[in-house]
């Protein structure tokens, strides 16, 4: 008898042992390169989705300046924040990224989670106008994707958390330029800012707009 309740602990530990390997194994597979590369393959992108050359550009300028805290103004479905945290994933930073539609920020974090990111990006959920100047301490890195008209408005209220050396973002500079124009006049004719404005993808007959903060 006693001999048959030792057996049956020790298949019991087994059987625990057995299961938390195997939650182990599914957690190292979502962050696998392998497993995140066919997920990005095969998202479901959207008009609102940043495309794969934008969301590539972005993350090699979250590698290459080593950027610890980011911010991302326009969340729709995940697929910028998905590539921005897996670079931030590297630099052992941290990126928020802000929606407005509550269906959309819901996607996003499901999306995160997806690919075992759910620790290196926040979704925060409401109108970033309300959100930006809730966000403490400074930032590095900042990518601004929204409403078109607001992009000043938006950068103007974390402008001040910025540090010297931040890099700075926006998108959809080219075919929305007379809607934001009063963003790149600043971003562009500043002392404080170097900018230039590249094409990292003909998806969308579109470009970025990419500064560095000198001080």
């Amino acid at each position: 008898m006693k001999c048959c309740k030792i057996l049956i602990l020790v298949v019991c530990a087994a059987l625990i042992g057995f299961n938390g390997l195997m939650v182990y194994s599914a957690e190292q597979n979502k962050k696998s390169v392998e497993f995140r590369n066919e997920f990005i393959k095969n998202f479901q992108r959207t008009g609102l989705n940043t495309t794969p050359g934008d969301a590539m550009m972005l993350r090699i300028l979250v590698e290459s300046s080593g950027a610890k805290r980011g911010i991302e103004v326009g969340s729709a479905s995940g697929f910028g924040a998905i590539n921005m945290g897996i670079a931030f994933e590297k630099t052992g930073g941290h990126l928020y990224t802000l929606e407005i539609d509550p269906r959309s920020a819901e996607v996003c974090r499901d999306n995160l989670k997806k690919v075992g990111l759910e620790d290196t990006v926040t979704c925060i959920l409401g109108d970033a106008l309300k959100t930006l100047p809730t966000l403490e301490g400074q930032f590095d890195f900042i990518f601004i994707d929204a409403l078109k008209q607001d992009y000043m408005k938006y950068f103007k209220s974390v402008e001040a958390k910025l540090k010297p050396g931040s890099v700075v973002v926006a998108d959809n500079v080219i075919r929305s330029a007379r809607a934001m124009q009063d963003f790149l006049d600043y971003i562009q004719n500043s002392p404080d800012y170097d900018t230039v404005i590249i094409r990292a993808s003909m998806e969308k007959n579109d470009g970025m707009s990419i500064s560095y903060k000198i001080r």
